[in-house]
């Protein structure tokens, strides 16, 4: 391997999350969607309860009395909708953004369990190399942790013009420009039946 072809790619440490710039818009229709299953369920267990009042309305008021505070306790219920515990469950899958007339592939890197001294972000040929390392020492234990991931980037792309940037919950994105179609490639469409 020829030592010309490495570069180090520098991290831009960040004071952002990319649980807030990224997931908000999912996390809002999320929202809205379990507001309206809460809804409906609220709709479906009052007529459910009413249903059942009815079928029981023959018998004794005793257990009429105790349908209906069934019927309250359950619409009483609290209308916040918890939200999902891990927004970085599936970060490692690429994505290619478009911004402007150019595409961006954006790859992601869950390194939360390494400080941004112990994290190296570089190009080998057309390589992508990830690679942190952790290690604690003291008289009772010991910690090592290493985290290596190698991704090979599309035919075209301008190792200069790679961009990385740490957020503060511990996600490093990096952005590599992806080069247009050249004269020797031709997009062929996909027809529709």
């Amino acid at each position: 391997m020829a030592e010309a072809n490495k570069r180090n790619i520098p991290i831009k440490l960040g004071d952002f999350s990319v649980i807030d710039t990224e997931f908000s818009s999912i996390r809002e229709r999320f929202d809205s969607e379990m507001r309206k299953m809460e809804e409906e369920m609220a709709k479906f267990r009052h007529e459910l309860m009413n249903r059942e009042a009815n079928f029981f309305e023959s018998t004794s008021s005793t257990k009429k009395t105790t349908t209906t505070t069934s019927s309250t306790t359950n619409s009483a219920l609290p209308s916040r909708v918890p939200k999902p515990q891990n927004y970085v469950s599936d970060i490692s899958s690429p994505l290619i953004q478009d911004e402007g007339d150019n595409k961006v592939l954006k790859l992601r890197f869950d390194v939360s369990q390494y400080a941004p001294e112990e994290i190296v972000v570089k190009t080998v040929d057309q390589k992508l190399l990830v690679h942190a390392k952790h290690e604690e020492k003291s008289d009772t234990k010991s910690v090592y942790r290493e985290y290596n991931r190698e991704f090979l980037l599309p035919k075209g792309v301008n190792p200069e013009s790679i961009r990385s940037s740490l957020s503060k919950d511990g996600v490093l994105t990096v952005d590599a420009p992806l080069p247009a179609l050249t004269a020797g490639e031709t997009l062929i469409p996909i027809a529709h039946k």
